[in-house]
């Protein structure tokens, strides 16, 4: 006999593993109200809501600079190559928007993320603004 803290007996267990059963075998909602639903997304919808853009997917200097402005902040500003790759490693950054960084020049110096956007994308092929 199992004894612990069950709020609902052995009954009310086998009723409503009976009452989701439809829910589990079918792979779809089984509500009647259809308002319930969650929405799908739209064609138009920004990248943004699949997870983090990353510089060899984005291809507008935007795309880059949302990313890296979400993750950076404004006060690691002004910094080189170096320190910002320190600051994402240490914000948990996406491998794929760190390793851009790594192809720019160690000389260079970084204002703001537009700045910064702008020399990954045009490290990466891009086009030269947006």
């Amino acid at each position: 006999m199992q004894r612990g803290s069950d709020r609902l007996n052995v009954h009310r267990d086998d009723e409503m593993k009976h009452e989701l059963q439809g829910l589990l075998r079918s792979g779809h909602p089984t509500r009647t109200e259809e308002w319930y639903d969650p929405e799908p997304t739209a064609d138009d919808d920004p990248a943004a809501w699949a997870g983090p853009v990353v510089p060899p997917d984005a291809r507008s200097v935007a795309d880059v600079r949302y990313e890296l402005a979400r993750v950076l902040g404004r006060t690691a500003f002004p910094a080189g190559p170096s320190e910002l790759i320190d600051a994402l490693r240490s914000r948990y950054a996406p491998d794929a928007l760190v390793e851009p960084l790594r192809r720019l020049s160690r000389s260079a110096r970084f204002a703001n993320a537009q700045e910064l956007a702008e020399a990954v994308v045009r490290t990466q092929g891009g086009p030269p603004n947006d």
